[in-house]
């Protein structure tokens, strides 16, 4: 204990550092702590990393990235972020209002723009701050707007909904059913706002975009789609899940992230000229906040303007996945269903959960992080996997190898258990 904490100790006076002592006991008790494991990325080599582990440095396969397609490690990419800050520094000295706004953020915006068929785009610091910002000013600058809302929405677009203080309604997921029976309860005038993902991370399951269109066309309502882990992934130039299926003019707002499959950093939305200027003017987690240096933009845009005329990345990935799901399947081991790229496998218990991941990592050399509450419900604990264009034949069958003995050690439940549970 320090010095300062002894005083107020000895003086009857509040401890502080009790509250979040407490506040971490509870998170351990609750199998909810979390450790992070300190990697180091090889320019080249993805996806082998180095772990520094307490027992010294070893070289790990990544398993779990969200740098789906490896592009922060593609040349193209390396080589624009790299010129660029040696052109014109490393930061960007401020907001865009105070330091002004730099020429690779406005040829981003542009890009995204073109990208997703919209007018205009706005850059955000993260995809987090995105739909924090970008949906809480979007709903306080319609008056009486009805916020509807998929029950599995990510956390920043729940946060983004408690922030713009409307009303809301939660439908449950993916269920346009229900979905259609809270818009019709409404008055047909009212300004609503439908805000739903097209890709949903942790189980790897597709929200039904065009129906959920349908039903704003039919009741008046605005739509909102994330398409965090769909942009870069999906449709003929990576533009998501909504470009893939035909419906992308029928979003109002899209929403994407530059630090998934683009390999950089920043989040973003894109819609009309007068809404995106809206935003800009109006919301204060971006007036106030400073802008992505140039030489990340750069990096960025290089990359999707690489992803939008090249499919190999796309079409490898994709080919992984479903070598990896099928390899899975073979050794009875537990994947939750998923069309998509997101390769989930069920635990169901916290504390295996963790002791898997930990296994993996400490004996196999392979690094997945354990999936726990709140991130999904609990009893729904599991391995999240996303295999990469670069996971060769190999490094799958050492992966398979390396969960059947795991779920052998731990006495896990195999596929046959999920699908009678099911």
């Amino acid at each position: 204990m320090d010095d300062r904490l002894k005083d107020r100790s000895t003086a009857g006076l509040t401890n502080y550092d009790s509250f979040f002592a407490a506040a971490l006991a509870r998170l351990r008790a609750e199998r909810r702590y979390r450790v992070f494991a300190d990697l180091e990325r090889i320019v080249g080599r993805f996806p082998f990393a180095i772990w520094h582990s307490p027992q010294g440095p070893r070289e790990v396969v990544i398993w779990c990235s969200n740098d789906y397609l490896g592009m922060g490690q593609h040349p193209k990419v390396v080589r624009a972020m790299v010129e660029m800050a040696a052109r014109v520094g490393t930061g960007a000295g401020g907001t865009r209002n105070i330091s002004g706004t730099s020429r690779q953020l406005v040829e981003l915006e542009r890009e995204l723009a073109d990208l997703h068929g919209k007018a205009a785009a706005l850059v955000f610091t993260s995809g987090y701050v995105s739909n924090q910002t970008g949906i809480s000013t979007i709903a306080k600058l319609i008056p009486d707007c009805l916020i509807l809302s998929d029950a599995d929405n990510h956390n920043s677009m729940i946060e983004g909904i408690r922030q713009a203080g409307a009303e809301k309604r939660i439908f449950r997921h993916n269920d346009v059913g229900h979905l259609e029976a809270l818009l019709q309860a409404e008055d047909v005038r009212r300004p609503k706002l439908i805000v739903f993902e097209s890709l949903y991370s942790m189980g790897g399951d597709v929200a039904p975009v065009g129906r959920i269109c349908d039903l704003a066309d039919r009741y008046g309502a605005m739509t909102y789609l994330d398409e965090v882990h769909a942009v870069g992934m999906y449709g003929p130039r990576g533009a998501g899940v909504a470009a893939r299926d035909g419906a992308a003019s029928r979003i109002d707002v899209v929403e994407g992230t530059l630090a998934k499959a683009f390999g950089c950093l920043g989040g973003y939305i894109a819609g009309s000229a007068t809404l995106i200027d809206a935003v800009r003017s109006c919301a204060p987690g971006f007036i106030f906040t400073t802008a992505l240096p140039p030489a990340i933009c750069a990096a960025a845009t290089a990359a999707i303007r690489h992803l939008k005329v090249s499919p190999h990345e796309r079409d490898r990935q994709q080919d992984r996945a479903r070598r990896v799901k099928a390899a899975l399947h073979a050794a009875g081991l537990p994947v939750m269903l998923s069309d998509t790229h997101i390769v989930p496998v069920l635990i169901a218990d916290p504390e295996k959960c963790k002791a898997a991941s930990d296994l993996l990592l400490s004996e196999y050399g392979i690094y997945i992080q354990p999936i726990n509450y709140p991130t999904v419900p609990k009893g729904t604990e599991r391995l999240r996997i996303t295999p990469g264009p670069f996971h060769e034949d190999a490094l799958i069958d050492q992966l398979v190898e390396a969960l059947v003995e795991v779920w052998a050690r731990l006495d896990l439940q195999r596929e046959d258990w999920v699908h009678a549970a099911e």
